[in-house]
């Protein structure tokens, strides 16, 4: 009889094998003891950092009050509390929020939402995104095969326009907008006219598709056209939001507001949370009833939801990720100009990638092995892009300096046992 993980189905992939019991701040602790240093914050959840005392003490206290009560039928104070705390780290003509649980199921919802409002079908989407694992997420993910593979067809009326991949096109940021324009006023001539296009979709910075942050002039020039065509701007912010790019919001590092704000991950510090969030005029066209779930706004992930905002406000998480984003970027660059195999440095906060390439193409044998070595020295990395040749950077917001510079030294002496 199969026993401990192989009861677990094999769909899972596994960085490790580790079976942590405890949690705190950075790192992770097995029934050993032995500590394990977590820059992957969950896949960029646990922003607050593990078991942040605020974010438990609310959970606890939740639970013995109520647990569950649908939303269809009652509505817990949790969940009131948690629109009231949104609606203070939102921009102002962002007033209205819709809960479920997963990042997935919330730009599902914003999809139909947008589809409904301005009664068009189509959706843009950009090169190397992710999006989800649902039908209509996985219709909108372009960042690697093996996420839609064998589940063709998948639902129609996606488009997808190129991204701003500057180091991959080996042009300047600016060639690489511009180009990227070009592309998108031909998609709107050949593809999907503007009347038919419901939405543009798109990451601050693209998560699972490489940790490539969105031109500002890029992020701007398509909240310029959507305007212009009565397009909805969605910024999925799943992966971006919560202080994650040293702002509030990854939107907030262009002079941008969305229509429409989908967010998750860190918004529960571990606990299933999202929302879909946009102005009460816009959610008001929603017909009733056509969208809902039975957990979506529970009383318990409310509740932690509502102690992760004030805690990443109160605690200026953002700003700290600005601040130690700044000091890892740096490391990371004088790294490279020792380490020439890394290639490209970039990406905004503590949202950090790190792109390994040889004779100009990309090299993932080598991101995997320096990968490996640093699991092996206790340091959690997760890697990206289509190629799997990046090494992304995202640990918990609460990181210090001291912290930065021993997972910096890990990485070089990996670098050193690698190359």
């Amino acid at each position: 009889m199969a026993t401990g993980v192989d009861l677990l189905s094999p769909v899972w992939s596994h960085l490790t094998q580790i079976q942590p019991e405890r949690g705190e701040g950075i790192y992770l602790y097995d029934a050993a003891g032995t500590r394990y240093t977590d820059f992957t914050s969950g896949i960029g959840v646990t922003n607050t950092g593990h078991c942040h005392p605020r974010v438990v003490q609310a959970i606890q206290e939740q639970a013995a009050k109520l647990i569950h009560g649908q939303i269809n039928v009652v509505i817990a104070p949790s969940t009131i509390k948690l629109a009231e705390t949104l609606n203070t780290v939102t921009p102002d003509a962002i007033d209205c929020f819709f809960f479920s649980n997963s990042g997935a199921e919330a730009t599902e919802g914003a999809v139909k939402l947008a589809r409904m409002a301005t009664k068009r079908t189509n959706i843009i989407t950009f090169q190397g995104s992710f999006h989800g694992r649902t039908a209509q997420t996985m219709a909108m993910t372009n960042s690697k095969t093996v996420y839609r593979s064998s589940y063709q067809p998948l639902p129609a009326g996606v488009f997808v326009a190129p991204f701003p991949y500057a180091y991959h096109y080996g042009w300047s940021e600016d060639e690489a907008v511009d180009f990227c324009l070009r592309e998108l006023d031909l998609l709107f001539k050949s593809q999907s006219a503007p009347e038919e296009t419901a939405a543009i979709i798109i990451e601050p910075e693209l998560g699972e598709g490489g940790y490539l942050p969105a031109p500002v002039r890029f992020l701007e020039a398509l909240r310029e056209i959507c305007a212009r065509y009565g397009i909805l701007f969605i910024a999925d912010e799943v992966q971006t939001g919560f202080g994650r790019t040293g702002k509030f919001w990854g939107f907030q590092h262009a002079d941008i507001t969305p229509d429409i704000i989908v967010m998750a991950k860190g918004l529960g510090s571990g606990m299933p949370v999202s929302c879909v969030a946009s102005s009460k005029a816009l959610m008001s066209q929603w017909t009733p009833g056509s969208h809902g779930g039975t957990y979506g706004g529970g009383a318990l992930a409310a509740a932690a939801a509502v102690a992760s905002v004030e805690t990443i406000r109160d605690e200026r998480l953002a700003e700290n990720a600005a601040q130690m984003g700044e000091r890892l970027t740096d490391g990371l660059v004088e790294l490279q100009g020792r380490y020439p195999v890394i290639g490209d440095v970039r990406g905004r906060g503590l949202m950090i990638g790190t792109e390994f390439t040889r004779a100009g193409k990309p090299d993932k044998d080598t991101t995997k092995a320096v990968q490996k070595a640093c699991i092996e020295r206790g340091l959690l990395l997760l890697t990206c892009g289509s190629y799997e040749n990046v090494i992304r950077w995202i640990p918990p917001l609460v990181v210090n300096a001291e912290q930065i510079d021993t997972a910096l030294t890990t990485f070089e002496d990996a670098l050193n046992t690698v190359l």
